[in-house]
């Protein structure tokens, strides 16, 4: 059984899809970009805001869903360049302090609102 998740506490989805999907223990979490849910704008200019911005649009989506950061077991991130990388990483790393979720990091050509970074997340109990 699916149960889909939704909170105004995370940017709207803006195409046909849910901000999350809970399957079993299982929670799917789409690519969250650095909209500030509560301007449903990109209001940060550089990646490391960026970065946790989207990472706090994660976290009140695994909070809806009765999840916590520390379920997170992997996340993908998106980079508009590689050249962002080590502040992207620095912002991760803080967030997530000893939790080490697997991840995979690509370069990508463009992403919805021209973000710099846009994460996704895999959640389980």
């Amino acid at each position: 059984m699916l149960k889909f998740v939704e909170t105004k506490e995370a940017p709207q989805a803006i195409g046909p899809y849910s901000q999350a999907v809970l399957a079993g223990s299982t929670l799917y979490i789409s690519g969250q970009t650095p909209v500030n849910p509560k301007t449903a704008k990109i209001e940060a200019v550089d990646v490391a805001l960026q970065t946790r911005q989207c990472l706090e649009n994660i976290k009140a989506i695994a909070l809806e869903a009765g999840y916590d950061v520390k379920n997170i077991v992997k996340c993908g991130v998106f980079l508009k360049s590689m050249n962002d990388f080590k502040n992207m990483n620095q912002v991760y790393a803080d967030f997530f302090g000893l939790h080490k979720p697997a991840r995979v990091t690509v370069e990508v050509s463009k992403l919805p609102l021209d973000a710099l970074v846009e994460i996704d997340a895999i959640c389980v109990k």
